[in-house]
This record gives C-alpha cells, structure tokens and sequence, in this order.
C-alpha cells in the first residue's frame, strides 16, 4: 500500500490488520452457519418434492374419484358457484439466520368449507375428501415455495460471504502484511542510518580534540621552554643596602 514509513502509519497498518483477522473470522463462522442452513433446507426440499408427488397423485385420483361419484351433475360449475371468497390465504414472514433475512410463506386456512351444500345429494363425500386431499397438497406446495425462496436466497448470499472471505484472506491480509513489513524495514533501516550517523559524527569530534591537541602540542615544542621573569620584590640591587644604611 502506498504509504508513508512511520510509526504512526505502522500503528495504523497494525489496527487495519487486527480488524481485517477479525472480520474474516466473523464472516467465516458466518458462512459457516449459512452453509449448515443451506444443506438442511436441501435436504428438505429433496424429501418435500417427493411427498409432493405423492400429494399431487392423490388429489387427482380423489377428484377424478368426485368427478365419477357426482356424474352426470357440473361439478366444477357448482363449486365456482359455491365459492364466496378464499379460505387458503398467505402472509409474508422472515427468518433470521445469521443476520440474513429469509422470505417465509405462511398460510391461513378457513376450515369451514364453502361448497357446503355441494353434492348433497350424491359425491358429497368424495368432494369433501378431495378438497381436504388438494388442501394438503396446496400447503405443501407453499411449504416447498418457502423452502425453495430460502435456498435461493441463501445460495446467492454464501457466494458473496465467501468471495468476501477469499478477498480478505488472499487479498487484504498478504497486502496488509506486506506493507507492515515494508515499514519496519525501512524504521530499521533508519535507525541503523541515524546509529551509523552517531558513530561519524562521535569519531570526528574525537579527531578533531586529537588535531587540537597535536596541534598545540607542535607550537609549544617550537617555541621552547618558558622562563620565569625575576620578581621585584625577591631580588635586591646595589642600592637597596645604601637604604637600609
């Protein structure tokens, strides 16, 4: 990463570094609890297809079964008929797993039926039996749509947590690592600069004393020893004693 050689960009580099382990770690056990979820709801989609095949098979025999008992009467004219308003209704819900929203379908169902004189005479039997046999069937065809929408949601959302994952581990930490080793190369460098530094410039004090010394040393060896001039007061002259007299 382009930036500058410091202490303070190395403390930096480290606090970026701390949070980048930290994150990736997050988003490991993230994608971890995502995947769990994604294989059980795998698994139940797998056994709820084929029990919806089963359910599918039983709602058609049971109304071919009303169509025969309730013949030669309209059937299908009779229950459109009977029909006021919907007793199967849904509601949208959502799951949390992991932070991540997932759409549920929950449905309501009126158990009082609205064909209620429907095949009073004859087939009102089967006809009951096959609405409750298309009443299962269509509750777990929502169950299978629930099912279906978390799967899809969560396939598209562990494929962008793992490619965050992959990008922090291979990309964000070797370029965070690499630029902290980068600056406490160079830190180490200058401090080995700045002790050489130290070094030159102590041994050319110490050469320049030892110059200084050499120096006075030649001046005083040139200009010989130095002798004490008589002083006034320990000397006495011909004329001191003529005074004393």
């Amino acid at each position: 990463m382009n930036v500058l050689p410091t202490r303070m960009g190395l403390q930096l580099m480290k606090g970026r570094l701390k949070g980048a382990i930290r994150g990736h770690s997050l988003l490991k056990k993230k994608s971890d609890a995502l995947t769990l979820r994604f294989r059980a709801i795998l698994s139940k989609i797998a056994t709820q297809k084929r029990e919806m095949g089963e359910l599918m098979k039983a709602a058609s025999f049971s109304l071919a079964t009303a169509k025969w008992a309730a013949h030669p009467a309209d059937l299908s004219n009779t229950v459109v008929e009977s029909v006021g308003q919907s007793t199967f209704r849904l509601r949208m819900a959502t799951d949390n797993v992991a932070g991540v929203y997932l759409p549920m379908f929950e449905q309501s169902v009126d158990n009082k039926p609205p064909q209620e004189l429907t095949g009073l005479s004859k087939g009102g039997q089967q006809i009951k039996q096959s609405r409750d046999t298309y009443l299962k069937a269509l509750e777990a065809l929502v169950s299978l749509a629930s099912l279906q929408t978390a799967f899809v949601t969560l396939d598209e959302v562990i494929k962008i947590t793992n490619r965050r994952v992959n990008a922090i581990e291979y990309v964000v930490k070797p370029k965070l690592e690499n630029t902290i080793s980068y600056i406490v190369s160079e830190l180490d460098e200058g401090e080995r600069e700045e002790f050489f530094r130290l070094k030159k410039i102590q041994a050319k004090k110490k050469a320049k004393i030892k110059a200084a010394e050499l120096r006075k040393a030649e001046v005083e060896a040139m200009a010989g020893p130095i002798k004490e001039a008589p002083s006034i007061l320990s000397t006495k002259g011909p004329d001191d004693d003529m005074l004393l007299e």
